[in-house]
């Protein structure tokens, strides 16, 4: 796997890791839609289980627009902030790893949704970036904006 990597390197490459699921959240809560895109390379793949499936970063887009779109005007208005526990990292090799985590996510009407990602990883002139995003909705709560559809 990665015996030819030292532990210091695989140190680092789990903090970019964890630094990039940081802000995937922290701009996507805060709108900041076209830096949430600059996370993913150009052909990634993002899918929402038990919905249509996103390749390119222009498919991709049209999640973020909807969630935005679904927001406005509604009664969570206001905030939302996803959080990301139990985040799991194999490193595949110097320039490839797979990740798990839980998210939830708080909104006015307080925990809104929750449910895991499923990541794949890769490290681009540099930067680790998402090739995939699987997102698994577990539950929701009553009056979840973002069960709607």
């Amino acid at each position: 796997m990665l015996a030819d990597v030292d532990a210091q390197d695989r140190s680092v490459a789990r903090d970019q890791i964890r630094d990039l699921v940081a802000r995937y959240n922290a701009n996507g809560d805060a709108g900041r839609f076209d830096d949430v895109l600059a996370l993913f390379v150009d052909d990634a793949v993002m899918e929402i289980v038990g919905r249509p499936v996103h390749i390119g970063r222009a498919a991709i887009e049209t999640v973020f627009t909807r969630a935005q779109e679904q927001l406005r005007g509604a009664a969570t208005a206001g905030y939302v902030r996803h959080f990301t526990a139990t985040h799991q990292i194999d490193l595949l090799d110097e320039a490839h790893a797979r990740g798990r985590c839980y998210f939830a996510v708080l909104t006015p009407i307080g925990l809104d949704h929750w449910g895991r990602y499923i990541d794949e990883y890769v490290r681009r002139e540099g930067r680790w970036l998402f090739a995939r995003r699987t997102v698994a909705v577990d539950d929701h709560a009553p009056g979840s904006r973002y069960a709607a559809d």
